[in-house]
C-alpha cells in the first residue's frame, strides 16, 4: 500500500462539541492536516458536507481513518451501505482506529478478514438497533407512568408538565372559523387573519369537527 493515500474523518454532532481527541488519535496515524475532513453535524444522516467531500477525492486503494465507527455515522443501517460503498464501489480501504477488526487494509484478499469485518458490522447493527428500541422504550415508559394534572403529564421529579405545550386559540377564532366554514373567506386568509400556521389552523378545525 505504498501509494496509497491515507484520509482522517471526524465528526462531532454540534459546534460546541470538540474534536481534538480525534484528529489527535488520526495524526499519530500519520495523516496530514490537509487530508482530515472535519463535520460538526448530527451522525443520524450521511448528508454531510465534509463527508461528501472526502468522498469526492477518494480513488481506489486509498485508505479512510476514523477513530471509532459512531464517528462514522449513528445509523448502522446506513454505516453498512457506506462501508459496502466505500470498500466495493470505490475500492478503498477503511481502518476503525479503536477496532482493530474494523480495518480492511489487513490482507484485504483473504476471505475470512472481509467476513469478519462484515460479521462486525451486523452486530454493531443489530445492538444499535436494539438500544434504540430500549431507549423509546423506556421513553415510553417513563411518560405513561407520569401522574396526569389538568390534562397534561407531569414529571413527577420537576412538577413540570412534559410536551409542548397546548396552543391555545385565537380571540376572535369562533369568527373568523364561522367566515371559513361558510366560504365567506379562503383558508389561506383565515390562516393570515388568526396568525396560525396551517397544522395549527387545520389542528383547530379538527377539534371543532369533533366537538372538542
Amino acid at each position: 500500500m505504498a501509494d496509497t493515500r491515507v484520509h482522517g474523518y471526524a465528526r462531532v454532532s454540534t459546534k460546541e462539541q470538540n474534536e481534538a481527541r480525534q484528529i489527535k488519535a488520526l495524526k499519530e496515524q500519520g495523516i496530514a492536516d490537509r487530508d482530515i475532513y472535519v463535520d460538526k453535524i448530527s451522525g443520524k444522516s450521511f448528508e454531510r458536507p465534509e463527508y461528501k467531500r472526502l468522498l469526492n477525492v477518494v480513488r481506489k486503494g486509498d485508505l479512510i481513518v476514523v477513530l471509532s465507527i459512531d464517528r462514522l455515522g449513528r445509523n448502522y443501517t446506513e454505516v453498512q451501505e457506506q462501508w459496502r460503498y466505500i470498500t466495493q464501489e470505490l475500492g478503498a480501504h477503511i481502518k476503525v482506529i479503536d477496532m482493530p477488526l474494523l480495518d480492511t487494509t489487513t490482507d484485504p484478499n483473504n476471505l475470512d478478514s472481509r467476513f469478519i469485518a462484515d460479521l462486525v458490522l451486523q452486530i454493531l447493527s443489530y445492538v444499535a438497533q436494539k438500544e434504540r428500541e430500549s431507549i423509546r422504550q423506556r421513553q415510553r415508559q417513563g411518560i405513561d407512568g407520569m401522574p396526569i394534572v389538568d390534562g397534561k403529564r407531569v414529571s413527577v421529579k420537576t412538577g413540570v408538565a412534559v410536551g409542548r405545550p397546548k396552543a391555545e386559540r385565537p380571540k376572535n377564532w369562533d369568527e373568523v372559523y364561522t367566515e371559513w366554514k361558510d366560504k365567506k373567506i379562503t383558508a389561506v386568509k383565515a390562516m393570515e387573519i388568526l396568525d396560525l400556521k396551517p397544522n395549527t389552523f387545520y389542528k383547530f378545525v379538527s377539534e371543532e369537527s369533533e366537538g372538542k
